[in-house]
């Protein structure tokens, strides 16, 4: 069982990222769950604008969707702006609605009996409404979702301080995080065992 984290902070590496702060604790969790995990900040890759499994010209998607593809769990991890999913986290949408055109031989999306998560962290309101946005992408282009299938930290209002800022993770995010992982392998190894029909 693997498991592939796409963090969509703003920022390349080696800048510090609380969303990378947050996947690394996803990852952890699956690694009790014997799922091995990679964590990759898209940010440090050059993935072109569009809706196509390849737009040419060095563009990086290739790559990154043999992974995404590779994988029994897709994580999203993004930041919060100005109340919604990253600009990184839409483009990283925005190629994944490439699969929805990209059948196996049963005529089903390769995405189909592939589960997918969501880790979301700000300083405002807004995670409910980003995982919301988030979800519906992935399930449009045929992830499943489990039971708690998010994990959020949201700092307070007009307030400077980040995720990666903490002295200690919250018990509530612990726990949440905790129960995305543990859901998350549970279906995905029910789907592996039990796929979907072809229509």
């Amino acid at each position: 069982m693997r498991a592939l984290a796409l963090v969509c902070t703003l920022n390349a590496s080696p800048a510090p990222s609380s969303s990378q702060r947050l996947a690394e604790q996803v990852m952890a969790q699956f690694a009790r769950h014997d799922v091995q995990g990679e964590i990759i900040r898209v940010a440090d890759h050059d993935v072109r604008p569009g809706i196509k499994v390849n737009m040419g010209d060095g563009d990086a998607w290739p790559a990154l969707r043999e992974k995404v593809l590779a994988a029994d769990i897709l994580l999203i991890a993004t930041p919060i702006w100005l109340g919604h999913p990253s600009s990184v986290c839409q483009r990283v949408l925005e190629r994944l609605n490439a699969e929805s055109s990209e059948t196996d031989n049963q005529g089903r999306p390769h995405t189909y009996g592939k589960v997918a998560a969501v880790a979301v962290v700000g300083n405002e309101d807004g995670a409910h409404k980003v995982s919301a946005d988030v979800f519906q992408g992935l399930n449009d282009v045929g992830f499943s979702l489990a039971p708690g299938a998010v994990t959020y930290w949201v700092g307070e209002a007009m307030q400077g301080t980040d995720y990666q800022d903490l002295d200690a993770t919250p018990d509530a995010v612990a726990t949440t995080t905790e129960t995305l992982a543990t859901n998350a392998t549970h279906l995905a190894r029910l789907l592996t065992g039990g796929p979907y029909p072809a229509v």
